[in-house]
C-alpha cells in the first residue's frame, strides 16, 4: 500500500476507522456520548498504527479524516489520545 492509494474505511458499529495493510490494520477508535445540552460529543481515544507501517503518515491520515467526518457530524470533538489531541491545538 503506498500513501497515495489510500482506504480508509470507517466501521461505525465498532466505532472505529481502519486502515488496512496485508496483515494489519492502523486504527483510530472512538466513543460517543450526548452531552448535557444535548449535543454529541466524540473522543478520539486511540490511535494505533503496526510498528513496520510508523513514520508515514497514516495515523496522521486516520486522525484527519476522522475528525472531518466528526465536524460533518456536528459533533463536540474531544481527543484523548495524545496523538489525536495535537490536531485539536493545531
Amino acid at each position: 500500500m503506498t500513501t497515495h492509494n489510500i482506504d480508509i474505511q470507517h466501521q461505525p458499529e465498532q466505532r472505529r476507522f481502519i486502515l488496512d495493510f496485508e496483515k494489519h490494520q492502523a486504527v483510530l477508535e472512538y466513543a460517543l456520548e450526548t452531552n448535557p445540552a444535548g449535543k454529541t460529543t466524540i473522543d478520539f481515544y486511540r490511535t494505533y498504527v503496526p510498528p513496520e507501517f510508523r513514520g508515514k503518515g497514516f495515523a496522521e491520515k486516520l486522525v484527519r479524516h476522522g475528525m472531518a467526518w466528526a465536524r460533518s457530524q456536528d459533533y463536540v470533538i474531544e481527543a484523548s489520545c495524545w496523538y489525536a489531541e495535537k490536531f485539536l491545538r493545531g
